[in-house]
């Protein structure tokens, strides 16, 4: 079984800054991570590693410092790293990065099963894991919380508005996952050494299949028109009386009666 977890490398919550002419996130200079919701798409692809004897290559498009991303998955248990990187990709929205990543994943070959966090906390969209199965044209569980079985197909619940969903896929598939699944493991000293030295190969624009008008931000059909940082006003109207608590509450109920909310 060969599987593919598509990571992502994201500022820290406290470090996300924004690009006011595009729209952008401003990710030079800032403090990044691996995005908290993949790793528990890297432990499921472990966890199955160790069931079933499967490889696990981690992948994800972003500038040369992304690889520190990978090399911590490699720390964690994963075979294999790849990094999409080329300044034409900047910019790309969710439409253009589940482009480029699907096309980068069919540079790999063969693959059984693709596994993705929920959701990236920079952009919080949930929709390049459903991208990548779209350009694929392969199955897909979304907000998968638990896996019954990975034999001849995959057999898996889901977590929906009213409770769970069972479903079997047929392989290749791809399933995003909640943190209900798992609990991430820490990467050991030894994986740790291992991720030093390793390789992570590098593609471009050039090596992969693109369609050069689908990359980066001029090849995004989603647009930021603006941006700004919402005013937090403080106006209000102050109904309590000191010591005239009937007073308070028949001012209270008068206002909530103004604004229509009674």
């Amino acid at each position: 079984m060969k599987i593919i977890v598509p990571i992502k490398q994201v500022p820290e919550t406290s470090n996300v800054k924004m690009d006011l002419e595009t729209g952008t996130i401003i990710r030079s200079g800032s403090k990044s991570v691996v995005n908290p919701l993949d790793l528990y798409a890297i432990e499921v692809a472990l966890a199955l590693k160790e069931q079933k004897g499967a490889s696990v290559v981690a992948l994800t498009m972003g500038p040369p410092s992304a690889e520190k991303a990978l090399k911590e998955a490699m720390a964690m248990g994963c075979d294999e790293a790849i990094l999409l990187s080329d300044r034409r990709f900047g910019g790309a929205d969710t439409w253009s990065t589940s482009y480029v990543i699907s096309r980068g994943i069919e540079e790999i070959g063969e693959y059984d099963l693709i596994i993705c966090g929920e959701r990236a906390t920079d952009g919080d969209t949930a929709q390049v894991g459903p991208g990548i199965a779209a350009w694929l044209d392969v199955p897909l569980a979304t907000y998968v919380s638990t896996i019954r079985s990975a034999d001849s197909t995959m057999a898996v619940e889901r977590l929906v508005e009213d409770g769970y969903q069972q479903l079997t896929l047929p392989f290749p598939a791809l399933i995003t996952v909640v943190k209900e699944i798992a609990e991430p493991r820490l990467p050991t000293l030894e994986g740790k050494k291992k991720a030093m030295h390793a390789d992570i190969r590098v593609l471009g624009a050039d090596d992969l299949d693109l369609e050069h008008g689908y990359l980066g931000l001029k090849g995004s059909p989603t647009k930021v028109v603006k941006i700004r940082t919402p005013q937090v006003t403080r106006g209000g109207r102050l109904v309590v009386a000191e010591g005239d608590i009937a007073g308070a509450v028949a001012g209270l109920i008068d206002f909530l009666k103004h604004k229509e909310l009674v």
